[in-house]
This record gives structure tokens, sequence and C-alpha cells, in this order.
């Protein structure tokens, strides 16, 4: 099973198709961050603001270094406001902004947490608000065409450099101003890729979402963390 810290990571760092016909800019003073990047991340982040929910299904697939392990798995996110569920494979992350689940369907256990407020915790709103300002130095490397959709790329380094990834690769749908896909590359030679395959914007998504009901599982070993 994939840890949380893994699975919130790839999500919120915070985001298919083939054909790509792409054309490369020259990379920009070191230390010094794109204005055409933050244009584009600026207006991901608008229209995100601008949504009451959302709801995606996603695709992520995981590479070892030197190709030595591959794995894909199938998921959905739904997002309103601060809050959020993700469901992939056996595994369910709830939060409320306040309490946090952590479900694992295969062994019946739920981990409930307090959610940590603090800047360097991600969830998946976060990605499409302005934290890259601060953790991140970007660039646009140019666009790609793929099956009719025109993407814009972006390359995303963190600036604390004791991070655990070293790089992050950013495509954004250039019509509807969303993320398309993300791809993070670790220092141990692992990449892992996260592609949204449909996106619905201000779908029907009610509070109750977004709490963990034991009722609804019966026999449910709970590990209380607060």
């Amino acid at each position: 099973m994939m840890k949380k810290t893994v699975l919130i990571g790839l999500i919120t760092c915070g985001i298919v198709w083939n054909g790509m016909a792409q054309t490369k800019a020259p990379i920009g003073s070191l230390g010094q961050n794109d204005p055409k990047a933050k244009e584009v991340l600026d207006n991901v982040s608008k229209k995100f603001k601008s949504l009451k929910s959302v709801i995606a299904n996603f695709m992520l697939k995981v590479e070892g270094a030197n190709n030595s392990v591959t794995d894909s798995k199938k998921g959905a996110v739904y997002v309103k406001g601060t809050k959020y569920k993700v469901i992939m494979g056996d595994q369910e992350i709830i939060s409320d902004n306040k309490t946090s689940w952590t479900y694992a369907k295969d062994v019946n256990e739920v981990t409930i947490n307090n959610v940590d407020h603090s800047s360097s915790s991600m969830t998946p709103a976060k990605i499409f608000t302005n934290f890259y300002d601060k953790d991140f130095l970007y660039r646009l490397t140019g666009e790609s065409t793929e099956k009719g959709k025109v993407l814009q790329n972006i390359e995303l380094t963190p600036t604390d450099k004791s991070k655990t990834f070293f790089k992050v690769l950013v495509d954004v749908d250039k019509k509807t101003q969303t993320l398309a896909r993300m791809k993070v590359f670790e220092k141990n030679g692992n990449k892992y890729t996260y592609e949204i395959n449909s996106f619905q914007p201000n779908g029907a998504v009610s509070d109750d979402l977004f709490t963990f009901d034991a009722k609804k599982h019966p026999g449910v070993e709970v590990v209380d963390l607060r």
C-alpha cells in the first residue's frame, strides 16, 4: 500500500497522451522565476478558486530507479474548498480540514490525525494556490500538442534542497487552464507520474463525503493519533 505522505505529495506537488511535439525555451537565470510560467500557474490558481468543487479521475504511474519497478494505479479525488477525499485502490484519505482519516480497506483499519495546518503541509487544494511562489523556482519550457490539446510545460525546482525530490514537471491544459499531468523526480531515481483523465468542475459533492463514518464499516479497527 502506498504511504499517505507519498500519495498526498504526488497529488499536491499538486498533476497520457502520445504524439508530443515540443518546443524548448531558453533556461532563465538561476534563482529567478519565469514571469511567463507564473502567469500560467496564476491562471490555474484563479480558475480553481472560482470553482465550488472539483471531481477528478487520475492515473498514477510509479517507475523505480533504472526501471526496476513499474506500477500503475487508478484513483479519484474530490475537493470542496479545503476539504478533500482521495480514493486509490484499497486506500482512502479524507479530510474536513480539521481531522484526517486514512482508511485501509484491505485490513479494515482507519488512522485518525489532526490536520497539520503548517505552511509545509500540502493538501490537494494547495496545488491550485500560489504555494509555488514560496516553495519552488519555476520556468516555462515550451508547449506540447497531444491529441489536439495544447499543453503548457512548466519545470519546478524546490528551493529547499533537502526535499526527497529535485524536479517536478507540470503540464497545464492551455484552453481550460487546468492541471493535466505532473511528474515528480526523486533523488533516489524513482519517478511518479500523475495524469488527469477527467476533470469535472462544480460537480455535486456533499459535505458528508469528507468525514469517515465508522458505522458504515463494521468491525473497523480505529487508530486514533490525535
